[in-house]
């Protein structure tokens, strides 16, 4: 596997934070050539994607066709998944917030883009632990939870409520479950 740089890490990080993984604009300091071998470089790998930009929505161009038209970056799977988010995590976080997945992804103006929270979660993580959880369909209770990531109950219901809920936007419902207490999974509306 390719060794990321910095700048790579960079670029990818901040276009894991933005609608639709829009990879402009790129860092202050990257400009002129060195900006053009390092996206060169990224496109080769399958990290970048040029995707058709939007220029009544404000979208930032990377380069312009010469038709009236122009292209924009995005991050593709294998960019993120280079940076640690597991693409199928990605995918279902995607699809439970009612989003398109990031191949199908359009890219969206960057008015906005710059307060946006990551929806990013890395494989191995205990918050991707928890959400693969919530995702069977038999669901899982606090205790379960807690034995898997070693937390406490208090710890997982905070995770549950602030972290999945409040942070990543995802549809979290409970129900009582004979024998098993409060059960949570993650609701695929």
């Amino acid at each position: 596997m390719t060794k990321l740089t910095p700048t790579q890490t960079t670029i990818l990080g901040r276009a894991a934070a933005r609608p639709g993984n829009l990879a402009l604009p790129l860092p202050e300091r990257l400009a002129g050539a060195a900006a053009n071998m390092a996206v060169a470089r990224m496109l080769e790998l399958g990290w970048l994607e040029e995707v058709d930009a939007d220029i009544r929505r404000g979208e930032p161009l990377w380069r312009e066709t010469g038709d009236g038209h122009g292209t924009t970056l995005i991050a593709t799977e294998a960019g993120l998944a280079a940076i640690g988010i597991e693409p199928v995590v990605l995918k279902a976080v995607a699809g439970l917030r009612g989003e398109n997945p990031p191949a199908q992804r359009q890219p969206t103006a960057i008015g906005a883009s710059d307060a946006a929270k990551p929806v990013a979660i890395r494989s191995g993580t205990k918050q991707a632990q928890i959400i693969a959880l919530l995702q069977r369909p038999e669901g899982a209770a606090i205790a379960e939870i807690a034995a898997e990531t070693g937390w406490q109950a208090h710890t997982v219901r905070g995770a549950i409520s602030g972290a999945l809920k409040k942070k990543l936007g995802l549809l979290v419902t409970s129900e009582k479950v004979e024998g098993r207490g409060t059960v949570y999974k993650l609701d695929d509306a």
